[in-house]
């Protein structure tokens, strides 16, 4: 597996719990030790929540394993507006190896994990 996308709306927050599994399937197929694994399930959810409380719909995570996992979280719809994503922020800078936040007029719009 190289490359792998989903998209899901934030109001069901049953798909959390989806998109947790997708992240951690993915490093699963490419064996990521399970402490890793499971930061890096947490960091997928927190940008997600980071998007949420920025005024986002819906989530697109697109997944990639070519060269180490990494994964790009993008907001899409809704009324934006800028959230309170510090707390989330610094749990996801601290747990991975790479972190790249993208704003667009002020609001963060995409969050870049790499592991």
């Amino acid at each position: 597996m190289k490359k792998f996308s989903v998209e899901f709306c934030l109001a069901d927050s049953e798909y959390m719990t989806a998109l947790r599994l997708v992240a951690g399937a993915v490093c699963s197929a490419a064996d990521v030790d399970v402490d890793t694994l499971e930061d890096f399930k947490v960091c997928v959810t927190e940008s997600a929540l980071v998007l949420k409380n920025c005024g986002f719909e819906c989530v697109k995570a697109v997944f990639n394993t070519d060269g180490g996992v990494q994964a790009e979280v993008s907001g899409l719809g809704g009324k934006t507006k800028a959230g309170e994503t510090e707390l989330s922020l610094a749990l996801i800078r601290a747990l991975v190896k790479e972190c790249g936040i993208n704003c667009n007029g002020g609001i963060i719009d995409r969050v870049l994990l790499k592991i």
